[in-house]
């Protein structure tokens, strides 16, 4: 068992650019794709993450997140709980006892789902397996039990699947991705959050028939609806709004102050550069999906469709999910000051918004005023959640010896301020035992009806076939 988890362990130390094409690679190989076909399939999606990961990490993360805490500091906005950002809590997921097992338990889960048609995804995308790893840390912290810790971590696993499956149809739609599922931790906990927006948005006069066309406004508004500009805009205001000046400047410490001129430059390239590393991922995909398919029609013909769940990256580069994230950035910032009780200053994971609206743009079918409304909900949501959790969060941070760089308690607006995560953990620890068995019983009778779904499509897609065969 020791050198199973440490395999895996490694693996995953690699980080998902190096991850994602060996396991693609293998998938496509076993799907008759080739080893050469799927070596350069694999390679071009590892080369997309490296891209999409140069350009969110330093333009997001760092030129952006800068400003923004210069605005913070510009106004004497003062909050206690500091946000490290989703790779410091991934570092203190996988840290834990729980995030020692959570990829080869979770990819024992998925085949036994598969197996038993609870699922359709086929979820290679193991890196991000860390955030049902989180969720299993903190109930872990709460209950002072690892085993009910893995237990949680399970729960959330099986629960993403189905989302993933649900929304599938809808990311075809959207993104253009045939045979590809979302099931992931952080992007999948807001889908019903959205349904929900969505459903009841339906039913409101007037309001029901507001849709703002993103892509209709860009045409509209001629050059100054096109994304480079409206990313330029928005980064200027929030520079201007840090208070940098018309020329970078040069700190006492030695550090550089950017131009707001810069800020305004570095998002428009943002909303250039994400959507071509997006495409090249969509691009060594496709290969790979494509084989998977015929595979899967060809000697599983009674199964009906298999997704393959791949990372939410893949749909950042959407348009409306790039404006609407972007737009966000700001209203973030105001909410976070202005929510009463709110404790936590959202600054590293500023640039996760655009990976929170991967599903919610496909659920809303692109409408950018829904958008905006389910995005302002989960944020205001979020950022309660990420203060009720903070205080298990810097616990579970001191458990794994990880360096808070001197605050006093830590969160993230990625995993910190997921509802799921939150749901999971709060009911999971009602009681010794009790809350994570109603928890567990809920998850088998979701499992239960999915299964019931499944068959049910896959029926209607063997009907459809026949009649499609008899008629020619």
């Amino acid at each position: 068992m020791d050198v199973i988890v440490g395999f895996f362990n490694g693996l995953s130390s690699l980080g998902v650019s190096v991850v994602m094409p060996v396991v693609l690679t293998i998938i496509g190989v076993c799907f008759g794709a080739g080893l050469g076909k799927s070596l350069k399939a694999g390679l071009t999606v590892g080369i997309g993450f490296i891209g999409l990961n140069l350009v969110i990490n330093q333009l997001m993360g760092t030129d952006l997140a800068s400003a923004v805490s210069a605005m913070v500091e510009r106004f004497g906005l003062a909050l206690s709980v500091m946000d490290v950002g989703w790779p410091a809590a991934s570092a203190i997921a996988m840290g834990s006892v729980v995030g020692t097992i959570i990829i080869p338990l979770g990819l024992l889960v998925n085949v036994l789902m598969l197996l038993t048609n609870t699922t359709q995804t086929a979820d290679v995308d193991i890196w991000n397996y860390w955030h049902f790893a989180f969720t299993g840390a903190l109930v872990a912290v709460v209950t002072n039990n690892v085993g009910l810790g893995i237990a949680a971590a399970i729960v959330n696993e099986v629960i993403v699947l189905v989302i993933g499956d649900l929304t599938a149809p809808l990311v075809e739609e959207s993104l253009g991705l045939p045979g590809v599922s979302i099931p992931h931790g952080f992007a999948g906990a807001y889908a019903p959050i959205a349904f929900a927006v969505d459903w009841v948005l339906d039913r409101v006069p007037v309001i029901k028939d507001i849709n703002i066309d993103v892509r209709g406004l860009q045409k509209q508004f001629g050059v100054f609806g096109d994304p480079v500009m409206l990313g330029s805009i928005i980064g200027l205001i929030i520079g201007v709004l840090a208070g940098y000046g018309f020329l970078p400047t040069t700190n006492a410490d030695g550090t550089t102050t950017q131009s707001f001129l810069y800020i305004a430059v570095a998002m428009g390239a943002v909303m250039v550069l994400i959507p071509r590393m997006a495409a090249l991922l969509m691009e060594g995909l496709l290969p790979i999906s494509d084989a998977a398919s015929a595979f899967i029609q060809k000697h599983f013909a009674s199964r009906g469709k298999i997704y393959i769940g791949l990372d939410s990256a893949v749909g950042t580069g959407h348009p409306v999910t790039l404006t609407l994230a972007l737009i966000l950035v700001p209203v973030a910032v105001f909410l976070a000051f202005v929510l009463p009780g709110n404790k936590v200053v959202p600054l590293a994971d500023l640039a996760c918004i655009p990976y929170m609206f991967v599903l919610i743009t496909p659920i809303v079918h692109e409408n950018g005023f829904r958008g905006l409304i389910v995005g302002i909900i989960v944020l205001a949501v979020g950022f309660y959640i990420a203060t009720d959790l903070s205080p298990l969060i810097t616990t579970a941070a001191a458990n794994v010896n990880f360096d808070m760089g001197g605050a006093a308690a830590i969160s993230s607006i990625c995993d910190g301020a997921n509802p799921l995560s939150w749901l999971i953990v709060r009911v999971g620890t009602l009681g010794t035992f009790a809350g994570l068995i109603v928890l567990g019983a809920a998850v088998i009778a979701l499992a239960v009806w999915n299964r019931a779904r499944i068959l049910r499509e896959a029926s209607e897609l063997h009907e459809s076939a026949a009649k499609a065969r008899s008629n020619a």
